[in-house]
């Protein structure tokens, strides 16, 4: 049986969260939506590949290697989670 769908401040907590774990200077109040998450958090290319790992084993979503590109924004992460039930 799959999990319920989070409501949308549960989702933007548990990236945070996980965000976190990769980076724990991360500080959430001075994240934007709409810029490149990479670039506000400076995260390395493993990083960013940890962080998605990450993300794929807390919420139970696949997020295959092809959709990396498409994951640039905090904005594109939440729709896409949320498209396939985070």
């Amino acid at each position: 049986m799959a999990n319920a769908p989070m409501n949308d401040a549960d989702l933007r907590a548990t990236v945070i969260a996980t965000l976190q774990s990769i980076a724990p200077e991360v500080e959430p109040e001075f994240l934007r939506d709409s810029r490149p998450l990479r670039l506000q958090v400076d995260l390395d290319s493993m990083d960013w590949l940890n962080f998605l790992i990450g993300l794929s084993e807390r919420l139970k979503v696949a997020i295959p290697e092809s959709d990396y590109g498409q994951l640039v924004t905090l904005k594109d992460l939440m729709d896409y989670l949320k498209a396939r039930g985070g």
